[in-house]
């Protein structure tokens, strides 16, 4: 897969997270070159020739979930698939926002490319039209139990038959009229198709690649907050230093502790003695060791999430070169989900952290700074009132990371016993992401106004000179007490949205 402007080519290579993304969040179109067509019809021959030979297939010529042991009548074989995604379409509570509804697109017609699923190639193109065009099915946000995405992709799956409610050109209509509009004609489903549409984890996998660039970006610029309260507490670097890393390289510290020297080049924090301390409380002291675990945890996440764009996870897969149809269990995502669970846990760590840090920037008798950070003493509130916003969104924060992925109760008659809550999962992960770059946010604002207030802003590192400009080109410096909340929100909204290139250029 490669992108060439605001296109996005389905080609022989497997498709990568930023290619979901342009797809979701920057109306990049999808081409799809002659070679991935190739494979869906040699794979839809494989389908064709079971369907002649009235062979026992899951979901072609059999019914589904407990309906396995039904064989299907064969003028029943095409109804049946207009019935799958209806049957499915179970999904309550609000809309999924728009980008996570193309992501999904994307990352179904990026599995469908893959070559395993056996849909027909009209249903194929039909979706990468859809998508190209701006036609967006209403989706409900919950109902997947992550054994598969089948709620979700079967609300897509309704609307792109004509049922239903889709979002074209900002505007929600039903779905036949949408399609009218986007120049759309209703899928023309063939057998299998209806089950191609729905049997896959894509909401999940397309909420991941969201969540990557996000998360990403956050890590850079919570960087650049720890490193900025390192400048305003003057804590001591030796925290930082590779020789100390190397005697015990734990997942990703060395690498943290890299680019915290880095943003720190040519600080005065450097120099010999300028430390207040000859040890920092652990939150300034382990940052190294607990950013390191959670770049470690960025880099799985990131790894199971390519895994499954790249791949079929259809059940049954069709294997093209041997002419077969088999069933398994690739659609699990225990894997996947245990990884992001794991992601969560990361965050919540440096959530701990990064509140504790700024509580204490804010304490005169642990930073010698004015209290609260104010310099009209305490006939001014200053950052009093923001600790209780801090306290909040961590407590947030460390409930958001409890698991939610052990398996829920058995359905489909007790033969869908296992489920892994993939959506869900993912779902926690937005939030904790969020609350965490508001965290950050007013870590970086806090530490602004102590660097000022000890006066070293002009002593800083490189990196640290460039993150206390930009804060201050968003967030004036606290005077008088006025309400912080816009500015921590201004913050934030700039850290979610600004690629670091265009902010502080951390990844070297």
């Amino acid at each position: 897969m490669s992108k060439t402007g605001s296109i996005v080519s389905f080609a022989g290579t497997p498709p990568a997270v930023s290619d979901i993304v342009a797809i979701a969040r920057r109306n990049a179109r999808i081409a799809i070159s002659p070679d991935v067509e190739e494979k869906i019809r040699a794979a839809r021959t494989v389908v064709d020739r079971y369907v002649a030979a009235d062979l026992p297939v899951y979901g072609l010529t059999t019914g589904l979930g407990a309906g396995v042991d039904t064989k299907l009548a064969t003028d029943d074989l095409i109804a049946f698939q207009m019935r799958v995604p209806l049957a499915r379409a179970v999904g309550v509570g609000v809309a999924l926002p728009r980008e996570a509804v193309r992501a999904m697109m994307a990352v179904r017609v990026a599995g469908m490319a893959a070559g395993g699923s056996g849909v027909s190639l009209p249903v194929f193109s039909g979706l990468v039209a859809a998508l190209n065009a701006g036609f967006h099915p209403v989706v409900p946000s919950l109902g997947s139990i992550g054994a598969a995405d089948l709620a979700p992709l079967a609300h897509m799956g309704r609307a792109l038959l004509g049922d239903g409610e889709a979002e074209v050109g900002g505007v929600v209509m039903a779905a036949g009229e949408a399609l009218k509009k986007a120049g759309l004609e209703p899928l023309l489903i063939a057998p299998k198709d209806g089950h191609a549409l729905v049997v896959a984890n894509s909401l999940s996998v397309g909420k991941a690649c969201l969540c990557l660039e996000d998360v990403e970006r956050l890590f850079d610029w919570s960087l650049a907050a720890v490193a900025l309260n390192f400048e305003a507490f003057r804590a001591n670097v030796t925290a930082f230093d590779d020789r100390a890393m190397a005697a015990r390289p734990a997942f990703g510290q060395c690498a943290a502790a890299a680019r915290l020297r880095d943003l720190l080049s040519g600080s005065s924090l450097l120099v010999e003695g300028a430390a207040r301390r000859l040890q920092d409380p652990l939150s300034y002291r382990c940052a190294p060791q607990v950013w390191g675990a959670l770049l470690h945890a960025i880099g799985e996440a990131r790894e199971v999430t390519e895994i499954e764009i790249a791949s079929s996870g259809d059940n049954p897969v069709v294997l093209t070169d041997e002419g077969l149809i088999l069933s398994h269990g690739n659609f699990d995502m225990t894997a996947f989900v245990l990884a992001w669970e794991r992601l969560g846990q990361a965050l919540a760590h440096c959530a701990a952290a990064t509140a504790y840090r700024t509580m204490k920037i804010m304490s005169a008798a642990m930073s010698e700074l004015p209290r609260f950070l104010t310099p009209f003493g305490q006939s001014r509130t200053g950052f009093a009132t923001v600790q209780k916003t801090v306290s909040a969104l961590e407590a947030e924060i460390r409930h958001l990371a409890a698991p939610i992925s052990l398996t829920p109760i058995p359905v489909a008659d007790g033969v869908e016993d296992q489920a892994s809550m993939a959506p869900s999962v993912l779902t926690k992960t937005e939030a904790i992401i969020e609350r965490l770059r508001y965290l950050v946010a007013i870590e970086l604002i806090a530490s602004a106004q102590a660097i000022e207030l000890r006066g070293v802003q002009g002593e800083l590192g490189a990196g640290t000179q460039q993150a206390y400009r930009q804060v201050r080109e968003l967030v004036p410096p606290l005077d008088e007490d006025r309400a912080q909340g816009p500015d921590f929100l201004r913050l934030s909204e700039f850290i979610g949205s600004t690629p670091q290139k265009e902010g502080i250029a951390l990844h070297q």
